[in-house]
C-alpha cells in the first residue's frame, strides 16, 4: 500500500485527549454552567401560602443570580465582590446545596465547609460539646474521626466551662466562635467564607485568619471568600470575581477585580463589561 494512503488513513484517528488536560479537567472543583437563580416574591404570608394550592395569586419574579458561568480549580483562592444585593450570598449557598438554582447546572467536586450562618444546625438543648459530634455526624462522620478534631476544635473555640453546657445558655459570640471553630477544623477541602472572619473580639479574629491561612496553604484547600473588605480579599484570595446586577461583571486577578469593584461598581458608573484577565484563560 502506497505510503500517502497509510499517512491519509494515520491523520484521520480522532485526537486524544492528552495527560494534562485530562488532569486539568479532574482539576475543577467547581464548576457553573449558565446559573440563574429567582425568587417568587410575594405581597404577604398569606398569599405566600394561598399560591401553595392556587396558581392565580400574583407574584413578582427576584433574579438574584443571573446566567452564571465559571470555573474553580482545586487550591485556588477566590474573592467575591460586589455591593448589597448583587447575589454572592446567594450564589454561595447554591454552591453549598442550601438552595438550588432555577436554572443551569452546578457541580461541586470536594467536601464543603461553609462559614456562612456560623450559629445554623446547632441544637439548642444540647451542650457546645455534644453539638460538635452533632454537626460532625451531619457531615457523614463516625464518632471516632470527629473525636480527632474535638479537643483542636475546643481550644480554638476558647468558651472555657460553658463547653458542657447547653447551647441555649450562650450568647451569639459564643455560638459564633464555636461554629467557626467547628467549620474550620475539620480539614475542608472546599471552605466557603462569607464575613465571618469578623466574627468575635481582635485576638479571636487574628486567630480566624491565621487558622484560614494556614488551610490554604498547607492543604490545598480552595477558597471560597465574600466580604467588602478589599484589604481582606487581597490578603486571601489570587482571584477575584465581580457581581453587578446579578452577573458576573469581572473575572481575573485579584488586584484588577478590586479597582473594577471600587472605581466601577461602587461608584455607580459602571463601564462596559471589562475583560477579564481571569486566571483560567492564561
Amino acid at each position: 500500500m502506497p505510503d500517502t494512503i497509510m499517512e491519509s488513513k494515520e491523520n484521520n484517528f480522532p485526537e486524544t485527549e492528552t495527560s494534562s488536560a485530562l488532569e486539568n479537567k479532574n482539576d475543577v472543583v467547581i464548576r457553573l454552567n449558565h446559573v440563574t437563580k429567582q425568587f417568587k416574591l410575594f405581597k404577604s404570608k398569606k398569599s405566600r401560602l394561598i399560591s401553595l394550592f392556587s396558581k392565580r395569586v400574583n407574584y413578582s419574579i427576584n433574579t438574584a443570580n443571573d446566567d452564571l458561568t465559571f470555573e474553580i480549580r482545586r487550591g485556588e483562592s477566590v474573592a467575591f465582590l460586589g455591593k448589597n444585593g448583587a447575589g454572592k450570598s446567594t450564589l454561595l449557598k447554591m454552591i453549598t446545596g442550601v438552595l438550588f438554582p432555577t436554572s443551569g447546572e452546578i457541580e461541586v467536586n470536594g467536601e464543603v465547609s461553609a462559614l456562612l450562618e456560623l450559629t445554623a444546625g446547632f441544637d439548642p438543648e444540647f451542650t457546645g460539646r455534644e453539638n460538635i459530634y452533632l454537626r460532625g455526624h451531619m457531615r457523614g462522620m463516625t464518632d471516632d474521626v470527629i473525636k480527632k478534631y474535638e479537643n483542636a476544635i475546643i481550644d480554638f473555640a476558647d468558651i472555657g466551662e460553658y463547653i458542657d453546657q447547653p447551647v441555649r445558655t450562650y450568647s451569639s459570640g459564643m455560638k459564633a466562635r464555636l461554629g467557626f471553630a467547628i467549620n474550620a477544623n475539620i480539614e475542608p477541602e472546599i471552605l466557603i467564607v462569607d464575613e465571618a472572619l469578623s466574627v468575635g473580639d481582635a485576638a479571636f479574629r487574628k486567630k480566624c485568619k491565621e487558622i484560614v491561612n494556614r488551610i490554604i496553604a498547607e492543604d490545598n484547600t480552595t477558597l471560597l471568600l465574600v466580604t467588602h473588605s478589599s484589604v481582606m480579599a487581597r490578603q486571601f484570595c489570587k482571584r477575584g470575581i465581580v457581581l453587578y446586577n446579578s452577573k458576573v461583571y469581572f473575572d481575573g486577578d485579584i488586584d484588577e477585580a478590586i479597582r473594577v469593584y471600587e472605581e466601577d461598581v461602587l461608584e455607580g458608573k459602571p463601564a462596559p463589561k471589562p475583560k477579564a484577565n481571569s486566571i483560567l484563560n492564561q
